[in-house]
């Protein structure tokens, strides 16, 4: 995949935000495949839809782009709290690319997608109105907190300037489908607590004492659950049974298909 980005053909336009939309999306039109399927590449809707940007001819797995100078961040700002919602709701929000980009070395810094199924509420903040002198007075938007989202629901296809295999990549998609058939906000928010909390303790291989060690930390969080370890062991058999971990011996647990 080629990392490189051009600016030649955005000389015409005025505004640097305009600028940097048309360099981005020109960028995904020409390098990037669908993760989902690997199709070579994606095509961008022509009409500018309100929500999605790109789509697969294949699979009709539909993308929103989101660029950003150097590093995403914490957070990312998106549209309207409400839409957002509504969208979460209705599941029809699209996937998230998130492309970072550094214009002195005119180049793509990181690439990567976080699959819709990824997306609930608990992820959303909502803003402040807009004051009543602005155009939009009122107005709510949101912001997508990507500190939430656990590190494999972040499937990079170029990180640190560097291009990831496309094995790699189809891989790591497939290893969280299964999230997908999760229709409960709730109970999907539950997995990703558990999830960020192995991810935190940074081994493939962990015990279950190093996961209770999460518990007031998670307590905080549910405060009216009072069940908190048997929660924990719970998520990590569902984790178990769809073969995103594996019980090693007692007590012990291993991520699978890490690399």
């Amino acid at each position: 995949m080629d990392i490189s980005i051009k600016i030649n053909s955005v000389n015409r336009y005025k505004s640097p935000s305009q600028k940097i939309r048309v360099i981005t999306e020109s960028w995904v039109s020409n390098n990037a495949y669908c993760p989902n399927c690997g199709n070579i590449n994606i095509n961008k809707y022509q009409n500018n839809k309100p929500v999605a940007d790109f789509f697969c001819l294949h699979c009709k797995e539909e993308y929103e782009l989101k660029s950003k100078k150097n590093k995403i961040g914490n957070k990312i700002v998106d549209g309207a709290y409400r839409s957002m919602t509504e969208r979460l709701i209705s599941n029809t929000n699209p996937n998230l690319l998130l492309l970072t980009y550094d214009l002195i070395q005119l180049e793509i810094k990181d690439f990567y997608v976080i699959p819709k199924y990824f997306f609930i509420p608990d992820i959303i903040e909502i803003r402040k109105p807009l004051s009543p002198t602005a155009r939009r007075a009122g107005w709510i938007g949101c912001n997508i907190l990507i500190q939430e989202i656990p590190e494999a629901g972040k499937i990079y296809l170029i990180k640190n300037s560097r291009s990831v295999p496309k094995e790699k990549v189809l891989t790591d998609w497939k290893r969280t489908l299964f999230l997908r058939e999760e229709k409960d906000a709730n109970t999907k928010g539950w997995l990703f607590d558990v999830m960020n909390c192995i991810e935190k303790i940074g081994k493939t291989e962990f015990t279950i004492n190093e996961i209770y060690s999460f518990e007031a930390s998670l307590q905080k969080k549910h405060k009216s659950n009072k069940h908190i370890k048997a929660k924990i062991r719970q998520q990590l058999q569902i984790l178990r049974d769809k073969n995103f971990l594996e019980f090693t011996e007692r007590g012990i647990y291993r991520i699978k298909n890490e690399q």
